[in-house]
């Protein structure tokens, strides 16, 4: 029997199951919403956003299953997610006295988040930039009725590059200071 609760009660006498899980507070909610729009701004998964949101507004760690219960998202798309966050420093990993599970919290440095983003997601696209744009030089065929609107383009490319080029190490040290 379903009650007002949302639990279910197998067999007059048992214990009544809850089946909505942990509820989320309306700070949590609204967290996990906010960071949810932060990753598909950054064209991330929702569910790093999600997995982020709710570590950040939850003041214990929390462990895997935790937040596959608490999220209702598969163990899974946790892990990774985790592992991907991990990588990037804006999750950390913390020992809970006697406990074996590994339980997690947000990182909540901007610098620390920033850094990490462009290490991992932007650095290694600008690290090949230079080889690609000989790559795409050398596709130009001097024959080619198009050669001087493909030598415009690579100008346009090459100008593009250079600009991200000297911005970046600003934005790297505008990161650095929050």
């Amino acid at each position: 029997m379903l009650t007002k609760g949302g639990s279910l009660s197998l067999l007059p006498g048992f214990a009544e199951v809850d089946l909505a899980g942990p509820q989320l507070n309306g700070f949590q909610r609204e967290s996990i919403a906010l960071f949810i729009n932060a990753a598909s701004a950054l064209s991330l998964p929702k569910s790093i956003g999600e997995i982020y949101g709710l570590l950040f507004s939850t003041p214990e760690p929390l462990s895997l299953d935790d937040i596959v219960e608490r999220l209702r998202i598969s163990k899974g798309s946790a892990s990774e997610g985790l592992r991907w966050l991990k990588s990037l420093g804006a999750v950390n990993s913390v020992y809970v006295p006697g406990v074996r599970r590994e339980h997690f919290t947000a990182e909540t440095s901007l610098r620390k988040l920033a850094s990490g983003y462009l290490r991992d997601r932007i650095d290694p696209h600008l690290d090949n930039g230079q080889e690609r744009l000989r790559a795409l030089e050398g596709s130009i065929d001097g024959e080619n009725p198009d050669k001087h609107f493909q030598q415009s383009r690579l100008g346009q490319v090459r100008g593009w590059y250079q600009f991200i080029s000297k911005v970046l190490p600003i934005v790297k040290t505008l990161a650095g200071k929050f």
